[in-house]
């Protein structure tokens, strides 16, 4: 239980954004990030069911040698994806084979670190130069697929890297190159939208992401998402910041900001809003009250006026107000006017996002 005075420490990614940068934002599409967004669905299909469709082709299509080899390579496009895997750099539009060109001219100490940082799964690159014993103790602590790769890293990293660009090229030919076309239109319409708001606001569109939060002040822009660690990354003229639209990699929202390249924001295209964290730790707080969810329950399907519902629950109008306040204020509610008359509806799809177990048993 945390204590009602207790301080919660808000985690989070910063991009600050200089003044000059309004026009270093832009969209990109990336086949490369396309493609290892399909790997990461194949990997755990259970997180993409828009997806299934795809991942059940490519498992019927594909022979059993790749399919061993993409489970070996998995830890890169992982939770943590290897940075290389999205735009290594600002530019027009480019072919798959372009960009896994350009994955092949990285810096080997470069490749070296993003792959270190995808397989343990932090920030942190201090030990990826060396690639040390302490780091493959931590790669053994997590998975020995993991130890596999650090250690054949250590050994060989250009013939880790050629391997690895092999499989992808494989891959590509075999289950993606034709799905590739598919999923344009949706990109394209998704990259034309976000680029006429790039237009009109400026860096200010970015707060219209998941979670994010704009920050105005001391001559700069903040741009705040809740992420599951702290950083903080500089957007300005000499650093763009690219937006990468993705069908198969909804519904998570990636950002990378490795020193000395681009940031790089992986979204879903057409994906509706998610809420913030402080807006779900609000609805589970809300719902955790027996009574509210008995409230939830009476205004699932149909709305209903503050006096029906307190007629319903054997309250008093002015106790069913009260919770149905903490409903509105953590965004649960529809409300809308008759006259004098307000009612109240739930709005099953907020709740569904906080998950489909607690939407069925309101259903019942």
């Amino acid at each position: 239980m945390i204590a009602a005075n207790a301080v919660i420490c808000r985690v989070a990614v910063s991009l600050l954004v200089a003044p000059s940068a309004a026009g270093s934002l832009a969209v990109q599409q990336s086949p490369l990030a396309e493609l290892c967004a399909c790997l990461h669905a194949f990997d755990e299909p259970g997180h993409h069911p828009a997806s299934a469709a795809w991942v059940a082709r490519a498992n019927a299509e594909l022979d059993s040698g790749l399919l061993a080899t993409a489970a070996a390579w998995a830890p890169l496009w992982g939770a943590f994806r290897a940075r290389y895997l999205l735009p290594l750099s600002a530019g027009p539009r480019r072919t798959l084979e372009a960009e896994l060109e350009e994955v092949a001219g990285l810096p080997i100490g470069d490749f070296v670190a993003m792959t270190v940082q995808a397989l343990i799964g932090k920030n942190d690159t201090e030990l990826a130069p060396r690639l040390g014993e302490e780091t493959l103790h931590r790669l053994r602590l997590i998975s020995s697929s993991r130890l596999e790769i650090g250690a054949r890293l250590r050994a060989d990293p250009e013939g880790v890297r050629e391997e690895l660009l092999a499989f992808l090229r494989a891959f590509a030919a075999e289950a993606f190159d034709a799905e590739w076309p598919a999923l344009r239109p949706a990109l394209d319409r998704d990259g034309a939208s976000r680029e006429r708001d790039l237009r009109r606001r400026g860096p200010l569109a970015l707060g219209d992401f998941p979670t994010a939060a704009v920050e105005n002040g001391a001559g700069r822009l903040r741009i705040v998402f809740d992420k599951l660690y702290t950083a903080t990354a500089r957007v300005d003229a000499g650093r763009p910041c690219l937006l990468v639209p993705t069908v198969h990699g909804r519904p998570h929202f990636v950002i990378k900001h490795y020193p000395g390249y681009p940031v790089v924001i992986q979204y879903s295209a057409d994906a509706p809003a998610t809420p913030s964290l402080e807006t779900a730790r609000r609805r589970l707080a809300a719902l955790q009250d027996p009574t509210r969810l008995r409230l939830c329950y009476a205004i699932l399907r149909n709305p209903v006026a503050t006096a029906e519902l307190a007629n319903q629950l054997g309250m008093t109008a002015p106790q069913v107000s009260r919770h149905l306040r903490r409903l509105r204020e953590a965004q649960l509610v529809h409300t809308h006017r008759r006259g004098s008359v307000v009612y109240y509806q739930l709005d099953a799809e907020a709740v569904e996002r906080l998950g489909p177990d607690l939407l069925s048993v309101l259903y019942r």
